[in-house]
Formats: C-alpha cells, sequence, structure tokens
C-alpha cells in the first residue's frame, strides 16, 4: 500500500518460504544431507504440480462441455459416468494415452519433440508460484505475479517450435500468428496488472491477498477505486488472447488452419498442448482473483480465521482456515474460468488484423491511461486522507 507496508497473513506459518521443504525438515531433519531434502522438497512439489495441472484439465475439460452444452440448450456428456457424464474426461484421457504418436515424415524430429515438453514445462514453472493456500505453497516468491507472467509467456516458444518443426503450412501460420497475437497483448496485460500492483506495493501473492482482508474479509481492491475494474477488464481481455481463447483462438482457429500448430501432433504429446491452455486459464484467473477480487478472502475466510486467533492455536481450526482459504480462491479462480467458456462459446471470433488493432491501437493505450489515472488516484486522494474506497 502506498501507506505503509502489505500486511501479510497473521497466521500463515511459511518459514522458508517453501512448505514441502518445511515439512520435510521437520520430519526428517538430522537425518538427511541438506542437498537431498532440497530434491526430494522438488519432487513432490513437481509431483503436487503435475496433479493439480492434470486435475484442473480433466475437470475443466468436462466443465466446457456442459456449459457449452446448455448455451446450446443441450445437455452435453451425460453417459459416461453415473452423474452427468462426469468420467467422460477420463475416457478421453486414457483414449489419449493409447493413440499412436506419429510424427511426421520430413519434420524436424527433435524440435517437434521438444516443443511440447517446453510449453509443458513453462505452465510447471508458473504454477509454482500459485499459493494452494495462505499456509502452503510451493514457494513464496517475492516476485511471485512477474514470476508466473513471464514462465507463462514462454510457452509461445514451444508453440512456435512447434509450428516449424511440424512441415505444415497451417502449423507454421498458426505458430506465427501465435507469436504476433503475445507481443500485442502482454503488454496492456503487464499494464493492466501494475494497476493493483501501484495499491499493494508488492509483486507478492500472498501479500495482496493479505492485505485485502480488511472489513469482514470484503476489503477487495475492486472497490478500491474506480480505475480498478476498467483495469480488470483489460487484464481480462489481454488474458483471454494470452491464452489464446476464444474470440482470439486464430493460433489454432479450425475453420482456417485445420488446427494452428497443433494440426500435426497426436496422442500424448497433442494433450500437452491441452493442458497448458487449461493451465494457463487457471493462472490468469487465479492471478485475476489475488489481485482484484481478494484473493484468499471472503466472509467465510474471515469466520474461520477469527474462530483460529479466538482458540489459542487450535490446530484442527487452522486446517479449517487453509482449507476454506484455498476452496475460496479455487472458487473465485474457477468463476473466471466460467466467464471465459461463456465468452467463447458466445462472441464470434475476430479477424487477424482485428486482433491486432484491438491490442496496439487500443487496448494498450487504454491500458496506460488507466495506469496514469490510478497513479493519480493513489497520489491525490490517498495522500490526502481521502477515503481509499468508494463504497464502505
Amino acid at each position: 500500500m502506498l501507506q505503509g507496508e502489505p500486511t501479510p497473513d497473521p497466521i500463515a506459518p511459511v518459514e522458508s518460504g517453501n512448505a514441502i521443504l518445511d515439512g520435510l525438515e521437520s520430519l526428517l531433519g538430522g537425518h538427511l544431507p541438506g542437498w537431498l531434502l532440497w530434491l526430494g522438497a522438488a519432487l513432490v512439489a513437481f509431483a503436487i504440480a503435475i496433479g493439480l495441472i492434470s486435475l484442473v484439465a480433466l475437470f475443466a475439460v468436462w466443465m466446457e462441455r456442459k456449459v457449452s452444452g446448455h448455451i446450446q440448450c443441450r445437455l452435453g456428456p451425460m453417459r459416461v459416468g453415473v452423474w452427468h457424464g462426469w468420467a467422460q474426461s477420463l475416457a478421453d484421457a486414457l483414449k489419449l494415452f493409447m493413440k499412436e504418436d506419429m510424427i511426421p515424415k520430413g519434420s524436424d524430429r527433435l524440435l517437434f519433440v521438444l516443443a511440447p515438453a517446453i510449453v509443458l514445462g513453462s505452465i510447471i514453472g508458473a504454477v509454482v508460484a500459485y499459493p494452494l493456500a495462505p499456509g502452503f505453497v510451493f514457494a513464496d516468491v517475492n516476485l511471485g505475479v512477474f514470476f508466473i507472467v513471464a514462465m507463462a509467456s514462454m510457452t509461445t516458444i514451444g508453440v512456435v517450435m512447434a509450428g516449424w518443426a511440424s512441415n505444415s503450412k497451417w502449423s507454421l501460420y498458426g505458430a506465427m500468428r501465435q507469436a504476433a497475437q503475445v507481443v500485442a497483448y502482454e503488454i496492456p496485460l503487464g499494464i493492466s496488472l501494475m494497476v493493483p500492483v501501484l495499491v499493494c506495493g508488492s509483486f507478492n501473492l500472498l501479500e495482496v491477498s493479505g492485505d485485502q482482508a480488511g472489513l469482514w474479509g470484503m476489503n477487495w481492491y475492486i472497490f478500491r477505486s474506480p480505475f480498478m475494474l476498467p483495469a480488470f477488464l483489460l487484464f481480462f481481455t489481454a488474458g483471454l488472447a494470452e491464452t489464446k481463447r476464444a474470440p482470439f483462438d486464430l493460433p489454432e482457429t479450425e475453420s482456417e488452419l485445420v488446427a494452428g500448430f497443433m494440426t500435426e501432433y497426436s496422442g500424448l504429446r497433442w494433450s500437452f498442448f491441452f493442458m497448458e491452455e487449461y493451465a494457463a486459464m487457471f493462472l490468469i484467473s487465479a492471478i485475476a482473483a489475488i489481485f482484484w477480487f481478494g484473493g484468499f478472502e471472503s466472509p467465510l475466510t474471515w469466520g474461520a480465521r477469527e474462530l483460529y486467533l479466538a482458540s489459542d492455536g487450535n490446530l484442527l481450526l487452522n486446517l479449517l482456515y487453509q482449507v476454506v482459504a484455498g476452496v475460496t480462491l479455487l472458487a473465485k479462480t474457477f468463476a473466471g474460468i466460467f466467464l471465459m467458456m461463456w465468452i467463447r462459446w458466445t462472441v464470434p471470433r475476430v479477424r487477424i488484423d482485428q486482433v491486432m488493432t484491438m491490442g496496439y491501437k487500443y487496448l494498450t493505450p487504454l491500458a496506460l491511461a488507466c495506469l496514469a489515472c490510478a497513479a493519480i488516484w493513489e497520489a491525490l486522494w490517498v495522500r490526502l486522507g481521502l477515503p481509499e474506497r468508494l463504497f464502505g
């Protein structure tokens, strides 16, 4: 905040910045060398990150089918699984594992194999900065949101490699569109994100969330100034382009480029691109939830925290607080994913020239103007001691 340091969560039991390492040290400290503890913590974190991405992808695929079905006045998957076809995603995953892995003749074999690994590896690296709960993070990174955006943008390298290595004009066209789109929209995405960063004064996700803990868990940044909502709309629009979601799905548009950069991929390698897209949607929605909509904070989180603080350190109530906070952030994140799906099945695809025009000619100037106005608001209104929030 401009009037002081951000207030981190008062009961987040993170010591070294890595809750997994702290847990291993408490269990095995003194019995194993330090480097082995670090290696074990890295392997456990990697397994949890892979599991998180896989579960998000499985659930999001089922969710998208149900959302699109209801938008189109149909049911969506109903047969595979006892309740509303919940096992359809599992069946699709099994099918992908069993499909033949084909590499086109004339392709660059090394780059063709490396591309999906780079894409998935980049998004796994970005997930490392995602906080599962106030007291459980893979790594408490001070530049958390900067790290997420930087790692997520590296997926573009894998996409360009896939398009070039496939020896297909459709794949190459899709890769070039992705590169141009990311260059155009990462600028307004980063500038609009600076508006809540300016308010909090920190890139750390835990600090940003903890700074919104007042007013019974409803002291969200979206209510902080009149420029927060425009900044969120700009960020969300740029996030759609960053994640290749409609109406900005030009890199893989089926009606023009078959499947774009993924045209020549099949089986498990194709699923890596699919997992990356849904993981990127998850991270963009999580960033929006943390920097505009309170992160872990809600009236339920506030109540669980007050119960724990009044209990003088009850471990069960601490666990309850951690679970409530984690579920709160997940609910806000999936609300953002639902909005992305709603837009996909409602708004028609735009042309590539319109995509470029919107990014360079409109979103970037608007984001700069929004950041300048937000800075003036903070300097003049908050420094003069006037109310920091419009409501409440």
